[in-house]
């Protein structure tokens, strides 16, 4: 069939497999020109099928030739209809692992429940004995809580009044103002149920109970802080509440790993276009104006760029840096204060006119479509492609 891509909202519901196929070797092509990162490792990733995870297993993959297990919950291809992006990226990442004689086995499930995590630790079991690694990056917007069986969904809202700010379409480029209505205490109690820790500390424990964790074990969790031009809608709003949340966890789960020497981080990464964060209002148009400026700042990075720095820069050392409370920030060149300072100014007089020039909202739209295999130049988008794509290490 010829796949083109069709929006709904901010998400895209075709994928193309060629060029996520291309996306994950673009990828594996900066990890190997970067040479060795470290020894190799047993590594499972919890969320591994597109942005930072999947970042996080081609690095650990191509980078020290880690074997590594995928957990992710994808909807596969039928005919005549696409897979998921994060489907065909995973039969990629596979395809040339194996090639390459690297261990790669996935899982696709609900990583929320007991049913997908029995699932893992029997395939570390059986196939790797023990993990070295965790790396946990889940962005699902609900979750049935395997306890109560109780289903929480997460909400993107400010906390205490209403949030009045720009935002941009970035399918029309049309910029305008957006008034998001205040949290109540239930929105704020399902979103820490969805985004915080508990999850990842369950993973940690059922994993520990289960003597799967070597000595010496590190686990990573993804978060985010952004600026106080965001922060109203992001960090101080119901998010925020989950991602305090899971940055507490880093400690209990540390405290956890105490007799094996382990350590659980929280990573705070930098803005970036995923299918997570286009659905944020005003997002799009901070990081329109952001990569506008990192760029012309020869700052600019993507997600595989991020996590080798974070592999490289942080984890690699005897001594992890943090911030005074415990996070890696690998968010650092975001945050620098002349990259802030520029952004602000640009925000100020940002109008949907002037917006194409004043920032980069092509390199957003790009950003988008690429998460789905779509605006690849090496792609000939007219030629009939196979959607019928298998995972090869699926279990």
């Amino acid at each position: 069939m010829i796949i083109e891509p069709k929006t709904r909202g901010f998400i895209c519901i075709t994928s193309h497999p060629k060029g996520c196929e291309q996306n994950v070797l673009n990828q594996i092509e900066y990890i190997k020109s970067k040479g060795k990162i470290g020894e190799a490792k047993r590594v499972l990733v919890i969320g591994a099928s597109t942005g930072f995870g999947l970042a996080s297993r081609i690095a650990s993959a191509f980078g020290s030739n880690s074997s590594t297990i995928g957990v992710f919950f994808e909807k596969p291809p039928t005919e005549g209809k696409t897979a998921s992006s994060g489907w065909y990226n995973t039969a990629a990442f596979e395809k040339k692992a194996h090639e390459e004689g690297i261990y790669a086995k996935s899982i696709n499930g609900d990583a929320f429940s007991n049913e997908i995590k029995q699932q893992t630790i029997d395939l570390i079991k059986q196939d790797l004995g023990q993990v070295d690694m965790v790396v946990y990056s889940l962005a699902s917007p609900v979750r049935t809580h395997p306890v109560t069986g109780v289903r929480h969904k997460s909400t993107l809202k400010p906390i205490g009044e209403p949030y009045t700010n720009k935002t941009v379409d970035f399918h029309t480029g049309a910029v305008k103002e957006i008034t998001i209505s205040p949290c109540n205490q239930d929105d704020i109690d399902n979103t820490v149920a969805v985004m915080g820790g508990e999850d990842w500390e369950m993973w940690i424990d059922e994993l520990k109970n289960a003597d799967l964790l070597s000595s010496d074990f590190t686990t990573v969790a993804y978060s985010y802080i952004g600026p106080e031009l965001t922060e109203a809608v992001y960090r101080k709003g119901t998010i925020g509440k989950a991602k305090d949340h899971l940055e507490k966890t880093a400690f209990t789960i540390t405290d956890l790993l105490k007799e094996i020497n382990g350590k659980a981080y929280v990573s705070v990464n930098k803005a970036l276009v995923t299918q997570s964060s286009s659905a944020i209002p005003v997002i799009p148009l901070y990081i329109s104006l952001l990569y506008k400026v990192m760029k012309e700042n020869n700052v600019h990075e993507g997600c595989i760029e991020q996590i080798h720095r974070l592999y490289t820069e942080r984890l690699a050392l005897d001594k992890v840096p943090t911030d005074a409370v415990g996070r890696i920030r690998i968010d650092d060149l975001e945050m620098r204060s002349d990259i802030q300072e520029q952004v602000s100014a640009l925000w100020e007089q940002v109008t949907e006119e002037n917006l194409p020039s004043i920032g980069d909202l092509e390199g957003y739209k790009t950003d988008f479509f690429n998460l789905f295999g779509f605006n690849y130049d090496e792609i000939d988008y007219n030629s009939e492609v196979d959607e019928m794509v298998n995972i090869p290490g699926l279990q």
